[in-house]
């Protein structure tokens, strides 16, 4: 009973968490660019008004893959926060991610098509980085379950802080934040248009934007669970972290794939690597 609880409160409070925060990071990206911005609870209006056009696709592909990605979403987080297993969290977001792919493949848009390649090639990124974090989390609890990492006495950040860079480097491609952006953008001015998502629109584009939302939720509870001894510095690590993110996103301008790919796996499979190690020695 305890973990439908936690299912039920982890599926209503994802997208209502992850609709304050795209809200929160447009206002404080306006602060940094001087304007004043729209409201916290802008991000709901604009979803809202989605549900409320009409219902035009290229083709009836892109409905199964915009459903799939949303509930593929959603199962991750309930499953996070039902505690279960981080590999079966890990193959669960990666169906949804390869189904977002499809979708944009499914049609004729050049704009469409060089975005889900980009896309395809952010995935080949962070996916190696999240199996090594996941496999750090191995390390120090003998369990790839959550639960597991709930029982520790210890903060994870002691023992894993090159894990948690590296971890920073997955949050910028999952929240499709500058220099990583160039697959799709928050920011609608890039040469792709909306990328992978142009040819989305009305209800289907508001449902890859809910995944969207449960997605920002599960990889701030990743980072949030390196420091779950402490509520207070928990919160304080994912306001750094978020912040952090903002900052670079509003600071760096979009990359190559190829810059990309070269910082992403010597920087954050580097950094991966040489904790798994000191893990391993100690």
């Amino acid at each position: 009973m305890d973990t439908l609880i936690l299912v039920l409160i982890g599926l209503i409070a994802g997208p209502l968490l992850g609709g304050l925060i795209a809200g929160l990071d447009r206002r404080v990206t306006a602060w940094f660019q001087s304007r004043q911005g729209p409201p916290i609870t802008q991000a709901f209006y604009d979803v809202a008004k989605l549900f409320g056009k009409e219902k035009m696709v290229v083709n009836q592909w892109q409905i199964l893959c915009a459903w799939v990605y949303v509930i593929a979403a959603a199962v991750c987080l309930a499953l996070f926060f039902a505690q279960s297993d981080l590999l079966l969290i890990f193959f669960v977001q990666a169906i949804g991610a390869v189904f977002l792919v499809m979708g944009a493949m499914a049609t004729k848009s050049p704009y469409s098509q060089v975005g889900a390649q980009r896309e395809l090639i952010q995935i080949l990124a962070y996916e190696p980085i999240l199996i090594l974090v996941f496999v750090g989390f191995y390390m120090v609890t003998n369990s790839f379950s959550l639960e597991a990492v709930w029982s520790q006495d210890m903060p994870l950040i002691a023992k894993m802080p090159l894990l948690y860079l590296a971890l920073g480097y997955a949050l910028t491609i999952k929240l499709r934040k500058s220099p990583f952006d160039f697959s799709t953008s928050h920011h609608g001015h890039q040469e792709l248009v909306k990328g992978v998502l142009t040819e989305y629109s009305g209800p289907y584009l508001a449902l890859i934007e809910i995944a969207h939302w449960y997605e920002t939720v599960l990889i701030l509870g990743l980072c949030a669970i390196f420091w779950h001894t402490n509520v207070l510095w928990m919160a304080v690590l994912l306001v750094i972290t978020y912040l952090l993110e903002i900052l670079v996103d509003n600071t760096m301008a979009r990359m190559t794939w190829r810059w990309m790919l070269k910082r992403v796996w010597l920087l954050g499979m580097g950094l991966s690597i040489v904790n798994l190690i000191w893990l391993y020695a100690r």
